[in-house]
């Protein structure tokens, strides 16, 4: 039988005391948690005790030993509890606690929980001689762990929390590992942990399997493989029993990730047995799946800028450069985001947290809105039964709120982010890796993450598809003429079928026109296959990398679309590429270039200075309205110089001016000709736009913080935006954006409320 609060008047009735005490918010958390203990984690009434003194002036509101036996016998409790109740926002802190907090450390308790109306904070004491210390861990153990020591040690093994610390620590500690043992590259030896990683990762989402993170089964099992190579156990090592226990594992990640095509088809673990063991026995006591995100994402973020920090430091755009450009271009729920040259992830991460929190304190808004519309000031006078049924109303809307911050509920919001709505592309096999790495340590999006060349519609990264566009393209490499889109640019008809069945455009819109490309015969004994510049209408301009990338983030875009892109400031002023110009200015309006200092990328590797150019593509209506100034532009120019070209065309048929002079005439009237359209376009078609210089943008050429300008130019820039209505979007009531079977969908609770969100941009 379940235990329940009883309260009758002003009356709370203590089962570990079997008598009523005078009714108080604290005493009400008390027996709440109470009756959690005993009908969530197993524990009885006679285990526990409250207001139990344990040292001078201090005692536990909640004391809980292993078991009756050692209460009967006075012994020292197993966990202590402390409830404080200051406000229901209040959250727990430490100072609050610090009397029981180290009470239970001296004593030599096993737990310490602190507990108020928000939230329950559950430590560790670790068995240290100076000075004690506890460890926060993510839950309650249940009354089975409590009665072993060895138990105890291997549910705070799988269940402790990580700090930002411990997790760059065991990065580190594993990168060593393979540097000191495999006399690896610090690149190379970052591949191998990476892998690891993967595998980790992999097993942690099918934990039914034998476990591959426990050194003990690990050694057991190759003992296993060693002595019976021609019998090996079908389940644990599968049908590859020609290969070694850890390549077999990581064959099976590689076959998890295949339609990401981050790993080679031939590729392996790269390092020594004892390497291997050695890094299992530093992951096998955590669990990165329940590891916070702040805590392992800054973390591996902060390990990848020192292990790149020379090689790969192109890779890696400085985060207060990200943080601005997200912050301006402002993406929002159920837009989709892309970067197609993504390097290790920054901009998809900073994208998918800022939607994240959007969605989080939407969430909020309506817990905030369930509480006023039940908790009202006549709540306190309802009968108890009447209070039980809003409360657990409460709950379950709550709950159902909840769910939509779990990435792993297909119809969450947070689902749809994760999968539908980031998306980025790689050409280095190891960026790739990293990016979705870095992803998955974020807390996901990983998914739309994969390795092929950028300048290629292939996977979910194909014209048309994106709202937002957010990219630091590689600077001064070349596309020769010589490249051609081949057969090898072509998904397997595996992959074909697996993007066919999640994108419905994909086969006509992809995969036809890329076969076309790539099988492109060229006549008798030349290759098949056009040359990729031919893509682009800027090819005939530039093979610069990064003015192909400026076309084709403007190919990726949907009409109204919005990019932020990294370009060196040659790009914006360089005279040889004013055609480059004059193209995008003929495809997109320009809303703002942020001119940032040189020092900002030095750090990073780059030696040119950088500018950051804000784009809007046109919508379909401003498309028609530029086509239409340019022609009439074109015809009234034209007609302008008619009578020149005709007397000139006169001169040469006469031969009073010899070939050579007549196409220098010719030429010169053209060009005028073509000064002219433009400037009789841009007076038609004109707007403002602001151009900003800042002198420290939060980052010194050594890589130092400093004082960062950006972040008071980003809320003059959004203000500018705002007032101005330069981006075409519009934050929708989360009711209208989630998917229709969503739980919260179907509530008539939500459906019943009126949207209530602000409208930020129309």
């Amino acid at each position: 039988m379940m235990l329940e609060v009883k309260i009758e008047g002003n009356k709370i009735f203590a089962p570990l005391k079997d008598n009523w005490l005078k009714y108080s918010q604290e005493e009400d958390v008390r027996q709440k948690l109470i009756c959690k203990l005993v009908n969530h984690y197993g524990y009885s009434l006679d285990q526990m005790d409250q207001d139990v003194p344990i040292r001078k002036r201090y005692k536990a509101d909640i004391a809980i030993w292993k078991s009756s036996e050692d209460k009967k016998k006075n012994k020292i409790p197993s966990i202590i509890i402390a409830v404080e109740v200051k406000g229901d926002n209040i959250k727990i802190k430490e100072e609050d606690y610090l009397i029981g907090y180290n009470i239970a450390a001296v004593i030599n308790a096993n737990f310490f929980i602190a507990s108020n109306l928000k939230e329950e904070k559950i430590f560790y004491v670790v068995k240290e001689p100076h000075p004690k210390k506890l460890e926060k861990i993510k839950d309650i153990p249940n009354a089975a762990i409590l009665t072993d020591n060895k138990k105890i040690e291997k549910y705070i093994s799988e269940i402790r929390i990580f700090t930002r610390d411990d997790f760059s620590k065991l990065l580190t500690r594993c990168h060593n590992i393979i540097r000191n043992n495999d006399k690896l590259s610090p690149e190379a030896a970052f591949d191998e942990i990476s892998k690891v990683l993967f595998m980790k990762i992999r097993y942690e989402r099918n934990p039914d399997e034998s476990n591959i993170f426990s050194l003990e089964v690990f050694k057991n099992q190759e003992r296993h493989y060693e002595k019976n190579e021609r019998q090996i156990n079908i389940k644990l090592h599968g049908p590859k029993a020609d290969i070694p226990y850890m390549d077999y594992w990581f064959e099976l990640t590689k076959s998890e990730f295949a339609t990401d095509e981050i790993f080679d088809e031939n590729d392996r673990i790269r390092i020594k047995q004892g390497s291997f063991e050695a890094i299992v026995k530093e992951l096998e006591k955590y669990n990165l799946s329940d590891t916070s995100d702040d805590v392992k994402g800054i973390a591996f973020e902060e390990f990848l800028g020192k292990t790149f920090r020379g090689e790969l430091g192109q890779f890696f755009t400085p985060r207060t450069v990200v943080d601005y450009m997200v912050n301006v271009l402002d993406p929002q729920e159920g837009e989709t985001v892309c970067d197609p040259c993504c390097g290790s992830g920054g901009f998809l991460i900073k994208a998918f947290e800022y939607v994240r929190n959007k969605i989080e304190l939407d969430i909020q808004k309506q817990k905030e809105s369930f509480k006023k519309k039940y908790y009202t000031d006549d709540f306190n006078n309802l009968t108890e039964k009447k209070q039980i049924e809003i409360e657990n109303k409460i709950n379950t809307l709550f709950n159902q709120l909840n769910s939509e911050l779990n990435v792993k509920n297909k119809y969450s919001r947070l689902n749809k982010l994760s999968y539908d709505c980031i998306f980025g592309t790689d050409a280095n096999p190891r960026m790739a890796r990293t990016a979705k790495m870095n992803m998955i340590m974020h807390g996901d999006g990983h998914g739309g993450v994969h390795h092929h060349d950028g300048l290629l519609n292939v996977n979910g990264v194909y014209d048309g598809r994106f709202d937002v566009i957010l990219t630091n393209p590689p600077f001064g490499s070349r596309v020769e003429k010589s490249l051609k889109v081949s057969v090898l640019d072509i998904p397997s008809d595996e992959k074909i079928k697996h993007y066919a069945s999640r994108y419905p455009d994909y086969e006509e819109q992809v995969i036809k026109p890329l076969r076309l490309w790539a099988e492109h015969d060229n006549g008798a004994g030349k290759s098949k296959g056009k040359p990729l510049l031919e893509l682009f209408t800027v090819g005939k301009m530039s093979g610069l990398t990064e003015v192909l990338f400026i076309e084709r983030c403007l190919n990726l875009l949907k009409p109204g679309g919005r990019m932020g892109i990294v370009l060196p400031e040659g790009v914006l002023n360089n005279s040889a590429l004013q055609k480059v110009r004059d193209f995008i200015e003929g495809r997109a309006k320009i809303i703002n270039i942020t001119s940032i200092p040189q020092d900002v990328f030095i750090a990073s590797g780059a030696t040119v200075k950088p500018s950051l150019l804000f784009l809007k593509k046109f919508t379909e209506q401003e498309v028609i309205s530029y086509e239409e100034i340019s022609s009439e532009a074109r015809k009234i120019i034209r007609l302008k110089y008619a009578s020149e070209i005709a007397d000139i065309n006169m001169l040469y048929e006469e031969q009073k001016i010899n070939k050579r002079d007549y196409k220098a005439s010719i030429q010169h009237i053209n060009q005028q000709i073509d000064q002219d359209i433009k400037t009789s376009i841009k007076d038609k078609f004109n707007y403002l736009i602001p151009i900003v210089e800042v002198e420290k943008a939060g980052i010194t050429s050594t890589g130092a913080p400093c004082e960062n300008e950006l972040e008071e130019v980003a809320v003059e820039l959004k203000k500018y935006i705002l007032e101005n209505k330069l981006w075409n979007i519009r934050q929708a009531n989360a009711l209208y954006t989630i998917d229709k079977n969503n739980a919260l969908a179907r509530s008539w609770e939500i459906n019943n409320i009126k949207g209530e969100s602000e409208i930020f941009y129309e």
